[in-house]
């Protein structure tokens, strides 16, 4: 079971889950390849497939979360009421293939980022729509 399903409230659902982009895998395959005969790229491949497998990144209709880890679990979450700012960050390349990332930025809570996911414009669109709805209904 996610950490998000095992922490969302009765009246909380789900309304969009952002996975990373095909380019990611591919920045650990590159890793492997051209350093894993050294024990450098077998790390790199390792550490960022583990990263991709465990996390989650959730927009719900009273939350963000964006959920980390392994064994050690590290989350990052801002209530919807509290997001201040969705900045996209997106290069040429990005722009081109579908991928970017996101800096949401709330109210005592600093920012959170989250880096080379696929449809990135969906992510912020979701985000700050519910964050009006969630403000609307208040």
């Amino acid at each position: 079971m996610s950490y998000v399903a095992q922490t969302m409230g009765d009246s909380e659902q789900v309304i969009f889950r952002a996975k990373f982009h095909w380019i990611y895998t591919f920045t650990a395959l590159l890793w492997l390849i051209f350093l894993g005969v050294i024990v450098v790229g077998l790390w790199m491949f390792l550490y960022m497939m583990i990263k991709k497998w465990t996390t989650e990144i959730v927009v719900t209709n009273e939350r963000f979360v964006l959920k980390t880890g392994w064994i050690s679990r590290n989350t990052q979450e801002v209530s919807l009421q509290k997001i201040e700012e969705v900045k996209l960050k997106q290069s040429v390349l990005g722009r081109i293939l579908g991928y970017g990332s996101l800096l949401i930025q709330g109210t005592g809570v600093g920012s959170i980022e989250v880096p080379n996911i696929k449809q990135p414009l969906e992510l912020r669109r979701q985000v700050t729509n519910a964050r009006d709805v969630y403000r609307s209904e208040s």
